[in-house]
């Protein structure tokens, strides 16, 4: 069968949804936000790919797969297995690196344990392991009637008296040493030094090199390489003294490594990782600047934030006899404390000193101790704490540091002396994908290297070929997997799948050109298409105008959201969905809608925020004038440096200067203008709750209102019920069979866990005595199952509940339930109920609003509608700065800051700055060579 044949879906919004869709064909479904586009390609098609591949497996093994529930739909016909690629970003793991998730670090580390080559890190030049055989030969290749001493090298260089090691030597039939250079016979006494660096070699045997030693010799180097576990030294009377080893040795010195094997390149394994770090190449550490963050304060004005306020608890009074014995005034600015006084205070101190004091019961206490100073016991408490709360609470005051001893490397210094083409294995990480490639292709190995890493070579190479094809050649294998974006996570799972070359798979999607700037977009359509043609069907969810137009087929899901969407509105090529006048994206793809460019740019207020000398990360000590009153867009390639400039350093710099955060934000020299704004509203992707019991009402406050409303009653009034009887988070109104849930999870031991509506409140969450209290004909679950855009009409009497309702329909909100579980929200939905949180609030005509690719998992129409309420903001004169590759957001822009050229190291330098019309005109900028196309 060559379509796939889906009948009747009806999956959240979907209205009974029938579609034919072709096999091995690169299709899109698009829509606005809401309009059922991933509840038919994710919850539909791939949920029941995924559940008809798991009930094809044995019972024993669907144990550990667990299972899908068969989504609402009649029949799919003509279904491949089905393999999803969304935005969850990848592991939060501290281990899980770029190297690791794409498995390119595991055939590096096969490379370096096969053709890697040991040095000597105190004299840099390369060690090699020795058979006793191999030893021989090169002994032998002195000439006759050379004479010679084998030795066999037990002590180096060691403090001490020996004297257990001088008895055994002696027991085991030895009969000299030579003992730091002096030849001595064992039968003599010994009077050792401690604190003396001795060096003891065992004299195995004297020899003369003549034909038929051979055997005599081979003899003696086995013995000498079994007392020192691998070493021996042959002394060559008169010209010099060589060190061979069975193992990595150097020749000069005592430095060995054993022989090479894949786990010691692993920083996740004892055997190689760093013994400091244990692998992780941080470490977090107590910040004085976060334990006194204001040292103008004295001590009993409480400057040390983690000690208590109570003055009669027993640390305080403990910390009193310590100024008292060392004079230190209570009442004096820590700032004018000596730098003894304060790094006592800090560190303690070496001396044992009294600690006389009364407790809060009367009790005397007479003692002497080491004080071990603030920062040593929090660190110390750390380490020793059980307590999760603690722990939590403690990590407050801390920072992460590079660890001290592998400098972030995360493997012992002696693995990285294995060297590859002059690169130790942490050194190859650190190169960027685009970097990393032309080394390997440009790598210089000998004829027996090359045989050996051929096949190595050739899969690390494809590896990096597709990161590169889908445009993340400026990432670093080194780079921790939690710090990815959705979009950069979701290619990189892209560009393992194409090297996995499968066939006859159902691929679904979700918005991989998310953070991709427009240059990369082809080479995205590229590895697409390359799927398509190994004979695979891939399904995306998407809103990239490129994209929809590269595609074979096109779905546009609608033709609104929530209620009003949940219907196919056009399918077929692109060409043909453009024909199609009930089709709201093919009127935008055909340019009879479109969202217009500006007549004007606003100047601003004439205020700015500069950032000077920004050195974070890859930026190369950049100066950067943001003009207040305006809307800024900030773009360039992906990995150019937006995100470092914008969160890392003004936004961590401007919490710290309006609320005193404890953010420490990323190099900088200075920020000036900062004085200028008195709030900041920053706005990310990230989940407004971790929980099911969180949503869009209690979030933006509306909730409380809602409750509030129905607390006045007649019937609440009658029963003296009061606002917290509306609650399902507390006892009281809900219903205690599910606790306030309103669903039971049945857990199946070879089926998926399967969720049923509580029995009791029937999935309400509220008791039936709470149900019975209404408003207008609707109890409080009734309301909460309300879509916003129902709820406006619904309050429209009521000015404080609708005002906010209102703010959550202007940002594209109107499709969402009300008691929606945060956790199904995505991050766009989430960031625009962040927006609709921060927009109820006042506006101060002095507000810096931070927005991080508000567009993701926007439809065009849905941009059209989030730039009204941009334009709103910055008209009230407050300021948005907007990280953005969305074009159509871009050429509405008052001022572009474009950074690059490249990603990476290749980035970090401002390219051009100024209006669209400016930008466009710059010959260096791929930003105004595509904004170009659109500003026409």
């Amino acid at each position: 069968m060559d379509e796939i044949i889906i009948k009747g879906a009806r999956e959240n919004n979907l209205k009974n949804v029938n579609l034919t869709l072709p096999k091995n064909k690169f299709i899109v479904m698009t829509g606005v936000s809401g309009s059922g586009k991933s509840s038919l390609a994710f919850d539909t098609i791939y949920a029941e790919g995924q559940r008809r591949y798991v009930d094809s497996l044995s019972a024993y093994a669907r144990q550990f797969l667990g299972g899908t529930e068969k989504p609402d739909v009649d029949s799919i016909e003509g279904l491949s297995p089905a393999i999803s690629i969304d935005q969850k970003t990848t592991s939060k793991n501290p281990r899980s690196t770029v190297g690791t998730v794409t498995e390119i670090y595991d055939y590096l580390r096969l490379l370096y344990a096969r053709i890697g080559v040991p040095y000597c890190p105190n004299h840099n030049i390369p060690i090699t392991s020795q058979s006793v055989d191999e030893i021989v030969n090169k002994v032998l290749e002195y000439p006759e009637n050379t004479r010679i001493i084998v030795m066999s090298p037990v002590v180096h260089g060691e403090k001490g008296l020996h004297k257990e090691l001088i008895d055994k030597l002696r027991s085991d039939g030895y009969a000299r040493i030579r003992l730091n250079g002096e030849i001595r016979d064992l039968s003599e006494e010994f009077n050792f030094e401690k604190n003396i660096k001795t060096s003891i070699d065992v004299v195995i045997d004297r020899l003369v090199i003549k034909e038929g030693i051979r055997s005599r010799l081979f003899d003696s180097i086995e013995v000498a390489t079994k007392l020192s576990k691998g070493k021996v030294i042959v002394d060559v009377l008169g010209d010099k003294e060589i060190l061979f080893s069975e193992a990595f040795a150097c020749p000069h010195c005592d430095f060995s490594i054993p022989e090479l094997e894949t786990r010691m390149f692993s920083f996740n394994a004892p055997f190689g990782a760093c013994p400091d770090c244990n692998g992780l190449g941080i470490k977090l550490n107590i910040d004085p600047n976060l334990v006194i963050p204001d040292r103008t304060l004295s001590l009993n004005e409480g400057c040390i934030k983690t000690m208590s306020d109570d003055k009669e608890n027993i640390d305080n009074k403990k910390f009193e006899c310590v100024c008292k014995y060392y004079d230190i005034d209570m009442d004096k600015p820590f700032s004018k404390l000596t730098k003894k006084q304060q790094d006592i205070i800090l560190y303690g101190s070496n001396e044992i000193i009294p600690f006389k004091y009364q407790s809060k019961s009367g009790n005397q206490y007479n003692s002497k101790d080491f004080f071990e100073g603030i920062i040593n016991n929090l660190q110390r408490r750390y380490m020793e704490t059980q307590s999760g709360w603690i722990r939590d609470w403690l990590e407050n005051y801390m920072i992460e540091s590079e660890c001290e001893t592998c400098h972030g490397a995360r493997l012992a210094d002696w693995v990285l002396s294995v060297k590859v083409g002059g690169l130790n294995i942490y050194e190859m990480t650190c190169l960027s994908i685009k970097d990393m490639l032309n080394f390997i292709e440009n790598l210089k190995l000998t004829e027996s290297q090359a045989t050996i890493a051929k096949l190595l070579i050739e899969e690390i190479k494809n590896r990096l070929i597709f990161l590169k094809n889908v445009g993340l050649e400026y990432l670093t294998l080194n780079r921790m997997a939690g710090t990815l974006s959705g979009g950069e996570s979701q290619r990189i799972r892209l560009a393992t799948q194409v090297g996995s070359k499968l066939t006859g798979v159902l691929y679904v999607l979700d918005e991989p050109s998310i953070g991709l700037h427009q240059r990369d977009n082809n080479k995205l359509i590229n590895t697409l298409k390359e799927m398509r043609d190994l004979g695979n069907t891939l399904i995306v969810v998407e809103h990239d105008t490129d994209t929809m137009l590269a595609c074979d087929y096109l779905v546009d899901i609608g033709p609104l959201a929530g209620d009003q969407g949940g219907e196919i509105i056009a399918a077929g090529t692109p060409e043909e969905v453009m024909k199609n006048k009930n089709s709201i994206t093919g009127k935008y793809l055909s340019g009879e809608l479109k969202i217009d460019v500006p007549s004007t740019r606003r100047k601003g207020i004439g205020k700015f925020i500069e950032i000077k000398g920004a050195e974070e990360n890859n930026l190369k000590n950049i100066d950067v004038k943001f003009p207040l009153g305006t809307f800024t867009c900030v773009t360039g390639v992906s990995g150019s440096g937006k995100s470092t400039l914008i969160m890392s350093i003004l936004s961590a710099a401007a919490r710290n200067h309006v609320y005193k955060s404890k953010v420490i934000p990323g190099k900088h020299k200075k920020i000036l203008g900062l004085s200028n704004i008195d709030k900041i509203v920053e706005i990310t992707q990230n989940p407004i709750g971790r929980t099911p019991r969180s949503n869009p009402a209690t979030y933006v406050g509306v909730f409380d209102d809602i409750r509030e409303l129905f607390t006045n009653t007649k019937d609440a009034k009658m029963y003296g019920y009061g606002k917290n009887r509306f609650s399902f988070n507390v006892k009281g109104g809900r219903c205690e069979a599910c606790r306030g849930d309103g669903v039971k999870k049945i857990e199946m031991h070879f089926l998926p866990d399967v969720y049923i509506p509580c029995e009791v409140c029937k999935g309400t969450r509220y008791n039936s005595e709470t149900l019975n209290v209404k408003y207008k004909d609707k109890n409080i679950a009734d309301v909460l199952n309300m879509r916003v855009s129902e709820a406006l009409e619904f309050f429209k009497d009521i000015p404080k509940i609708n005002n906010k309702l209102q703010v959550m329909e202007d940002v594209g909100l109107g499709y969402v339930q009300l008691g929606q579980s945060a956790t199904t929200l995505s991050g766009g939905e989430a960031a625009r109920v962040k927006l609709a949180k921060e927009l109820q609030k006042k506006a101060t005509g002095k507000t810096l609003f931070i927005m991080d690719e508000p567009t993701t998992g926007l439809h065009i129409h849905d941009i059209k509608k989030l730039l009204a309420i941009i334009n709103k903001i910055v008209d009230n004169k407050d300021t948005v700065i907007v990280i953005e590759h969305n074009l159509d957001m871009i050429k509405t822009a008052d001022y572009i800051i474009d950074l690059g050229p490249e990603g990476g190291d290749g980035g970090g330098t401002v390219i051009a700055t100024g209006t669209p019309e400016q930008i466009v005109k710059c010959k260096d900028s791929y930003t105004g060579e595509f904004l170009k196309k659109v500003m026409k």
